[in-house]
C-alpha cells in the first residue's frame, strides 16, 4: 500500500488547529493532528513525520507542568514550525525565555516588518514592507534560543518571527493559518517546500488507497451501510459499492422529516442509477407518532435518535451474513473524540446516528472517510462521478425537520414547511446564489398571525428563512439578500403555499452549534 509523506501536527489545544490541517492538506500535504499528551518519543519514531508544527494553545509556558513537545523532537532531524505556544515552548525548550505580562500582549490584527536578510520560508512576504497577521497572546519571547536570528518583528512581539536554518526551525509568534493572516498560506507552501514534500495527496490516490482498504478490511463479507443522502453518507456508500459491489446493503430510513420529495430523489439515485442494494425503510407513521404532543427540542432529537436506532436494527437484521457496518466518520469527528484535554463540553444540542449499533449488533466499523475533511469529501465525490447537485447540496441535519419546525410537531405544519423551504430554494437557485450561501432553509414558526388576502381575512402561520455563509461551519454569517429577493421571495411563498401569510428573514451571525433553529 502507498505510504504518503506525513507531516505531523502536534496540538497544544488551540481553537483553531483544524485549520492548520486544512491549509496544509489543500497545498496536497497529508498531516495527522495528534494531542501533545500523546505524542511521545516512541509515536514520533513510530509516525515518522517529513515535518512538525507545534500549534498554538492556552496554556503558559511559564506555568510549571505546562505542555512540551517530546525532547526528541530537537534530534529527530526534521523541519519544525512552531505557531504562537508552539513558539514559546519551542523558545523556552531549546534555552531561550519566555515572560508573561509587561504590556506585549497582542490579540488581534497586527503587523509584522522584516528584520536581517531574507528568510526562504518567507518568500514572496514584505514586498510592500510590512506584513498583516493575526496576533494571540498574553506571554511573549523576552530572549530568543541559541542559534536563532530575528526575521520580523510586531509592536509588541520583537520575536514575532524567528528562525534557526542550520536546524531547520522556525517559529512565529501569530497564526498564519486563520483568514486574517493574508499570506498565511503562503507561509506553509514555503514551509512545506523546504522541507521536500512533493505533494502526493490527491484524492485520486486516495480513491485508489481507499478501496484497497476496504477490500482489505472486509474480504468476501457483507456491509451496512446508514444512508441519509447527504454528502458523507452518499461518498461513502458509492465508494463501497466501487470497492466490494453487491456486498454493500444500504438502509435509508424515512422518517417523515425530510424535505420536499426527498426520499424519492435519494431511492433513484442509489437504486436506479447505482443499481446499490437499497432498503427504503418508509417509518414516517411510526415517528410522527412518537413525535404527537412534544416541543421540548432536546426530547424531539433524543425520540428520533432512538427510533433511528432501532428501525435501523430491525432491518439491519434482515441481512444475513453482514459483519460491518459503515460509517461516514470525518476527521474532525476524530479529532475531537481525542481532544488533548479530555474534559466534558457544554451540550449544545444532542445529534443522532448510528451510535452503539456496532457494540449492540456485534458489527466491526468501517469508516473509509475518517481521514477527510468536509471539503475533500466532496472533492472525493466528484472523483468518483457523483453529480454535483449532491457534491453541492447544502448540510441537512439528522433530526431533519423537526428542528425547523419549533413547538409540537404536526404532518399539517410538515407540509407546510416543506412546500415553502421548496419555494424559497427554488428561488435561490433561480438567482444562481445557491453555491453561494453554506446553507438555507424555511422554518415554520410556533405561532399564528392575522392577514389579509384579497378581501378577506386570514389566521395562518408565519415562516422564517435563514441563509448563512460559512467556511467550515464553526462560525458563520447571514447571507446579504437584497430587499428585492426577499420580497420576490416572499411573495411567492405566500401565493403559493398554502397556511402562510407572513414571512420574516432572520439576519443574526451564528456562533457554533446554533445555525438550526432548534
Amino acid at each position: 500500500m502507498t505510504q504518503h509523506q506525513r507531516l505531523l501536527i502536534i496540538d497544544f489545544g488551540s481553537q483553531v488547529t483544524q485549520l492548520i490541517a486544512r491549509r496544509l492538506r489543500e497545498l496536497n500535504v497529508y498531516c495527522e493532528i495528534h494531542p501533545y499528551n500523546r505524542v511521545d518519543d516512541a509515536f514520533l519514531r513510530d509516525f515518522a513525520p517529513k515535518a512538525v508544527i507545534l500549534s498554538g494553545g492556552p496554556d503558559s509556558v511559564t506555568r510549571p507542568g505546562s505542555p512540551r513537545a517530546p525532547e526528541s523532537l530537537w534530534a529527530f532531524g526534521v523541519p519544525v514550525l512552531g505557531i504562537c505556544y508552539g513558539q514559546q515552548t519551542m523558545m523556552q525548550q531549546l534555552g531561550g525565555l519566555v515572560e508573561s505580562g509587561h504590556g506585549t500582549a497582542e490579540f488581534g490584527r497586527a503587523y509584522v516588518t522584516p528584520a536581517n536578510d531574507a528568510l526562504p520560508i518567507l518568500d514572496g512576504w514584505f514586498d510592500q514592507g510590512r506584513e498583516q497577521v493575526w496576533m494571540s497572546h498574553g506571554d511573549h519571547v523576552s530572549k530568543i534560543a541559541p542559534g536563532f536570528t530575528v526575521y520580523g518583528t510586531s509592536p509588541n512581539a520583537p520575536f514575532a518571527i524567528t528562525a534557526d536554518i542550520s536546524r531547520n526551525f522556525y517559529a512565529v509568534q501569530f497564526h498564519p493559518e486563520v483568514h486574517h493572516t493574508p499570506k498565511g498560506a503562503k507561509l506553509y507552501e514555503n514551509f512545506v517546500r523546504l522541507a521536500g514534500f512533493t505533494g502526493d495527496w490527491t484524492m485520486a490516490g486516495y480513491r485508489e488507497q481507499a478501496i484497497e482498504t476496504i477490500r482489505a478490511q472486509v474480504g468476501d463479507k457483507k456491509v451496512i451501510c446508514g444512508l441519509s443522502g447527504g454528502v458523507d453518507s452518499s461518498v461513502t456508500a458509492i465508494l463501497l459499492h466501487e470497492a466490494i459491489g453487491d456486498q454493500l446493503t444500504c438502509v435509508f430510513v424515512d422518517h417523515g422529516l425530510l424535505r420536499k420529495d426527498e426520499a424519492a430523489q435519494v431511492v433513484a439515485m442509489f437504486r436506479d442509477n447505482y443499481n446499490i442494494n437499497l432498503i427504503a425503510a418508509n417509518e414516517s407513521d411510526l415517528f410522527l407518532g412518537e413525535l404527537e404532543g412534544v416541543s421540548d427540542p432536546e426530547v424531539k432529537r433524543k425520540t428520533i435518535g432512538r427510533l433511528f436506532i432501532d428501525v435501523f436494527q430491525k432491518y439491519a437484521n434482515g441481512i444475513e451474513g453482514a459483519e460491518f457496518l459503515a460509517q461516514g466518520t470525518l476527521y474532525p469527528d476524530v479529532i475531537e473524540s481525542v481532544s488533548f484535554s479530555g474534559g466534558p463540553s457544554v451540550t449544545i444540542k444532542s445529534h443522532h446516528n448510528v451510535g452503539g449499533l456496532p457494540e449492540k449488533m456485534g458489527l466491526k466499523l468501517v469508516e473509509p472517510l475518517r481521514e477527510l475533511f468536509k471539503d475533500e469529501v466532496r472533492a472525493l465525490g466528484r472523483e468518483l462521478g457523483l453529480p454535483a447537485s449532491f457534491i453541492g447540496r447544502h448540510p441537512f441535519p439528522g433530526p431533519g425537520l423537526a428542528i425547523r419546525c419549533p413547538g409540537e410537531i404536526t404532518r399539517e405544519k410538515l407540509d407546510i414547511l416543506r412546500n415553502a423551504d421548496a419555494v424559497y430554494i427554488d428561488q435561490i437557485r433561480k438567482h444562481g446564489l445557491y453555491d453561494d450561501i453554506w446553507q438555507a432553509f424555511a422554518a415554520i414558526l410556533p405561532m399564528r398571525t392575522v392577514g389579509v388576502m384579497g378581501d378577506g381575512r386570514t389566521y395562518d402561520y408565519a415562516v422564517a428563512l435563514r441563509a448563512v455563509t460559512s467556511v467550515d461551519g464553526m462560525t458563520a454569517d447571514y447571507y446579504p439578500f437584497t430587499h428585492d429577493f426577499l420580497g420576490e421571495t416572499a411573495t411567492r411563498i405566500i401565493n403559493e403555499v398554502k397556511g402562510v401569510n407572513r414571512v420574516f428573514y432572520d439576519c443574526t451571525s451564528k456562533p457554533p452549534g446554533t445555525i438550526e433553529l432548534e
